[in-house]
Parts: structure tokens; sequence; C-alpha cells
């Protein structure tokens, strides 16, 4: 008995020194539960999924990041090489490409970590350089469910296709080396930081997240840090650049409505990923900005065609493509925060203003923004920015509720998008001009009257998309 009583008493001395956690209990059903129910919910997780990417979730996004990378390869490229003559279409598809190349390989490098890391309000820190850090667990600040990798590769589609939006306003007369080095430099210059100040925890105009934001502004999928960094700043290439030969004196006709009409399919198709997928899960806010940017596409699709039969007599098929690209980026800072209707209203606002900008703006000032990049992506973009400013709802997403959003939320909401708006607009062209006026001195910016004749698909790149 007295062997027994002390094998009992060691027994018990030995549990008490045991780590508590062996013993934990497993998690109950109420915890489970409320854990299953928070990744329904895209709610933060409390219990034992803390940190562990949910498939549904996860899959959407990695599907959201093929999509806006098809918006770019081939899309986009598509789009402008239709709308160039026959001797440039490889450039411009040149151009979308390299660019892809060098951005995806600042992005691993610097740029996701400038970006959207902690650092200061107006810049990220570097901790996350060469992806360092970034790995299958969810970052909690961006999404619960989503992995962290992802979450990386799915924006740096967005940081390929918006300095390959530039490359509409300079088609058929810039260098390709010089296009390179100019992009490499306004992404560090521009877009990193204006991505952060935006998107990234404690950006300076963060205001769905950053309750201490100078300017507390909204956008949702890109109005601000991509259709108005590149659209703007297109602007200001193209005019320091000058017009193509003969703009202005001969009818400078697209070689092909076939690949222009294609492109517009693919850049609507890769949209939704573009915009629902800036949900950063498959929820009800998805679902939302889904409808919306079907809605407003339709809508600025329409509008161009009305107005294109109204004044010209009869809508064009390039009318058509140009009011359904101007209704996807009109709607897209909005497209999370607004109703249906909402949705539509935007969508003939960016019908009306992108079609003034690109047939009676464009000839009264005599620019040549080769394939309207400013007409539909800066005007467009800016429309959208102020406009969700003017109808978001927090009906729609509930992020809107917090306690230090409401005082923006309606009437004084629109004027901190036109702050927010109205700085980037700024910032973004006076870059360009300074990174303008520093590259074309030291490497030339423009190729020599003889190239620009003979095409700069066989100067550039010694090939020819079509033979003769």
């Amino acid at each position: 008995m007295n062997l027994f009583r002390m094998f009992a008493a060691f027994l018990s001395a030995a549990l008490v020194l045991l780590p508590s956690t062996s013993f934990a209990a497993e998690p109950g059903v109420e915890q489970r539960l409320a854990d299953l129910e928070a990744y329904v919910r895209n709610s933060a997780p409390t219990g034992p999924l803390q940190g562990i990417p949910g498939p549904g979730h996860n899959g959407w996004m990695m599907m959201s990041a093929g999509l806006v990378l098809f918006m770019s390869l081939p899309g986009l490229a598509l789009f402008y090489g239709g709308l160039v003559r026959r001797k440039n279409v490889l450039s411009v598809l040149a151009q979308c490409l390299g660019l892809a190349g060098v951005v995806g390989v600042m992005w691993w490098a610097f740029g996701y970590s400038v970006s959207f890391a902690p650092g200061s309000p107006w810049l990220g820190g570097f901790q996350w350089s060469g992806f360092s850090g970034v790995n299958a667990d969810p970052n909690a600040d961006y999404g619960p469910w989503v992995s962290h990798n992802v979450f990386a590769m799915y924006q740096m589609m967005f940081a390929i296709i918006t300095p390959a939006l530039i490359v509409g306003a300079i088609a058929e007369r810039m260098r390709f080396s010089a296009l390179l080095v100019f992009c490499m430099a306004w992404m560090i210059i521009v877009y990193f930081p204006v991505t952060h100040m935006m998107w990234g925890v404690g950006g300076w105009m963060n205001g769905l997240w950053n309750p201490k934001a100078a300017i507390r502004a909204i956008d949702f999928a890109g109005g601000i840090v991509v259709h108005m960094t590149s659209g703007w700043s297109a602007l200001a290439l193209c005019l320091l650049l000058g017009p193509r030969r003969g703009f202005g004196r001969e009818h400078i006709q697209p070689h092909s409505m076939v690949l222009c009409m294609v492109g517009t399919g693919m850049l609507w198709f890769g949209w939704y990923g573009f915009n629902a997928g800036s949900a950063v899960a498959a929820d009800k806010i998805a679902a939302n900005a889904f409808t919306a940017t079907t809605l407003s596409a339709l809508a600025g699709l329409l509008t161009w065609g009305a107005l294109e039969r109204v004044i010209r007599g009869r809508p064009s098929v390039l009318g058509l493509c140009s009011g359904a690209v101007a209704g996807l980026a009109t709607i897209t800072p909005a497209s999370g925060f607004v109703t249906p209707t909402g949705a539509m209203i935007i969508g003939l606002l960016s019908g009306l203003s992108t079609f003034w900008a690109c047939s009676w703006l464009k000839a009264r000032f005599r620019y040549d923004d080769s394939l309207d990049t400013f007409g539909v992506h800066a005007v467009g973009g800016t429309v959208g920015t102020v406009m969700a400013g003017v109808l978001a709802t927090s009906d729609i997403n509930p992020n809107l509720k917090a306690e230090w959003i409401l005082p923006l939320v309606g009437r004084s909401l629109w004027w901190e998008q036109v702050k927010a708006g109205g700085l980037v607009l700024v910032f973004s062209v006076v870059v360009t001009i300074v990174l303008y006026l520093v590259i074309d001195r030291l490497m030339g910016c423009r190729v020599s009257e003889d190239i620009e004749d003979q095409g700069l698909d066989l100067a550039e790149h010694g090939e020819e998309g079509y033979t003769h």
C-alpha cells in the first residue's frame, strides 16, 4: 500500500511539471462551428483554424490572379495590337510582354514589400523583399483565409497591367528600351508609393482600413491606383513625345478591328478577377462587385453606341469596344461599394464622359493619345473615383460601418475622393515630366522618322507581324 501511495505521488508531481499544453483539450463543437462560420462569413478566425488558408477563398484568389494576367496577356496586347497599323503590331505586343517581365521581377525583388509591408504612411518597409516570409499562411492584414503568397501574386498582376496601359498613348513612336526604363522608374516613384498609401496597412490615404489616414478615400479595385496613375501619366507622356507622323493630316486606320474586339472580350472576362477578386475572398462583396462590373460595362457600351448613332449616323465596333472598356474602368474604384442601380448610373456616366474626351476633347486640343488611354482610363478612372464617394453604401460593403468612417459616408466622402484623386493626378504628371526629360536626354525616347515610317516591328524587333 505504501508503495502504491509513493507511485501515485510521483505521478501527480510529474503531471504538474509537464507543460499544460500537452494535455490541452481538443476544440469543442462550438469552437469548431464558430471557426466554420467565420470562414463562411469571411471574418477573422479566433480558434484552431487560425493561420490555415481556406480552400474556397484561396482557390478564387488564384483564379482571379490568372484572370488579371489574362487581361494583360493576351487581352490588352490584342486590344492595342488591333488598333495600331500592321507595321507596329509586334511592337505593342513586345511592349506588353516586356513590361510583364521587368515589373514581375521588380515586384518579387522589392515592389511587393514597399507596397504592402508595414512601414511609413507613404511607403512600406523592405522586410518582404525577395518574398522573404511571404508563404502559404495567411496574412491577416489582407485576408484571413487567403495565403500570403497568393495575395502577393494577385497584386503582382495589378502591377503588371498598370504601366502596360500607358503603351496605348505612345504606341507607334516610342523606343522599346526607353519605355522599359521609363516604366521601371515610374513604378518605383509613382506606383509603389501610391499603392501603399491607398491600399497598404497604415497607408496615408487608406480610408477603409486606416482610422488615422490623412485622406480617408476608398478605391476598391484601382480607380486611383491603376487607372488614374497610368491614364494621367499617359497624357503627359504623349504630349512630351509629340504626335505620330501624319497625325491630323492623314487618316491613321486601325489594322484589325477583329483583334480589337477579341481583346475587348478578353479584357471584360479578365476584369471579373480584377474587380470581384479585389474582395480578397469569394464572399458577398465579391458577388456585388461581379454584378456591378457587368452592369457598368453594358451601360457604357450602349451609351457609346447610342451617341455614335445619333451624332455619326451609325455605331462603330470601335465605339462599342471603347464603351465597354470605359464602363469597366469607371466602375473599378466603386465596384465593391455600390448597388446595381449605382453601377448603371456610373456606366452611363462613363459612356458620356469618355466619349466626350475621346471625340471632342482630343480633336479640340489635337494631342495624339494613340489608342485613347487618357480618354478611357484617366477620364473614366477619375469619374469613377468621385462617383464612388457619392454612391458608396454600407448596405453593399459593411466595412464602411467602421466607427471612424461613418462621418464620411454620404455627402462628404466625395470630397475625400476628390482630394485623393487630385493629389495622385498632380503627382503622376509631375513625375512623368521629370522622368521623360531625364531619360530622353540620356538615351532618347522617340524613334527616328525613318524607323517610324518603316514600322517598329522590323526596326525594333527584327520581325514582322504580317508578311506582305
